[in-house]
């Protein structure tokens, strides 16, 4: 089988606050665009950051989003989410929330809120998931995926684990549901263990070192907090890890369809768009006390 080559190897560029929680560096659509990454539309890496303790806790407010789903996945720290269609919950270390906001919801993310009276060590990862264009004005979903629900499986070697968060690795189904073909493992290997990951050549494939670094097909470090992008040019590449690491591997099917894309709406056509902000701003997405 053809081996997948790289692409691009991107170092996390300047943070950026988004509200006062989330110190992240933007690799979708930073390192390429949309179109180039589909169905993958937005990757914002919060990499390990010390939060101070507060009484009141950091976070982004109520906003809108219609048209995607937005996936968080907890590294350190723990997360409350909420949502105008009852969605909502805390995620801690290891777990993932999968917002579906399709038709629009409104959203607010905080920092929990006892976590946030000791502070300490926080690192997330937010994606944006497109979704095809028939499922965009569907109803709002909320899946709690807590980590104790998520498939592991270890690598034979006994050199890791494989969780598999949505999609398929060897057999073994991940508990997200998804509109879309989409992959997304968090593969964590011991220092010096090596796997091999196999998806279509079509596919969007990318990784992101959230813990130690890896070589990419015995050529190319992938270091800590980088972002590595594969070409359509093969289905199989290997990780070895320099050192204890996680990493989170990324591969989904290309909706191939238009991106109108704007602020929190995420469509097909500008017309749809101009609809998006006329139905928030007649209150067509709930009420959420902020």
């Amino acid at each position: 089988m053809k081996t997948r080559s790289i692409e691009k190897i991107v170092k996390p560029g300047n943070p950026h606050f988004v509200g006062d929680g989330f110190r992240v560096h933007n690799f979708i659509p930073g390192a390429s665009t949309m179109q180039r990454m589909d169905p993958f539309i937005m990757l914002d890496y919060n990499s390990k950051y010390n939060f101070p303790p507060t009484d009141k806790p950091k976070g982004v407010g109520v906003h809108p989003h219609r048209g995607f789903e937005t996936v968080t996945i907890a590294y350190k720290g723990r997360i409350e989410h909420g949502d105008s269609a009852g969605g909502g919950g805390v995620i801690g270390e290891g777990d993932v929330q999968w917002m579906t906001a399709a038709s629009g919801v409104l959203h607010k993310e905080f920092h929990e809120t006892e976590w946030s009276k000791t502070g300490g060590e926080f690192q997330m990862v937010q994606l944006w998931v497109n979704l095809p264009a028939k499922d965009k004005m569907n109803s709002p979903r909320y899946q709690a995926i807590p980590n104790t629900e998520i498939t592991k499986v270890p690598l034979q070697d006994g050199g890791g684990e494989v969780e598999v968060i949505a999609g398929e690795y060897q057999g073994n189904k991940g508990p997200a549901l998804t509109f879309s073909p989409i992959n997304m493992f968090n593969v964590r290997l011991k220092k010096g263990a090596k796997t091999q990951l196999t998806f279509p050549e079509n596919y969007t494939t990318a990784i992101l070192a959230v813990e130690g670094g890896v070589n990419v097909n015995e050529s190319n470090n992938v270091l800590q907090d980088c972002f590595a992008l594969f070409k359509n040019d093969g289905a199989t590449f290997t990780l070895e890890a320099l050192e204890d690491a996680v990493i989170l591997v990324l591969s989904g099917k290309p909706l191939n369809e238009p991106i109108a894309a704007h602020g929190p709406f995420v469509m097909n056509t500008r017309q749809e768009l101009i609809e998006a902000f006329q139905d928030f701003n007649t209150g067509k997405f709930g009420y959420l006390e902020d």
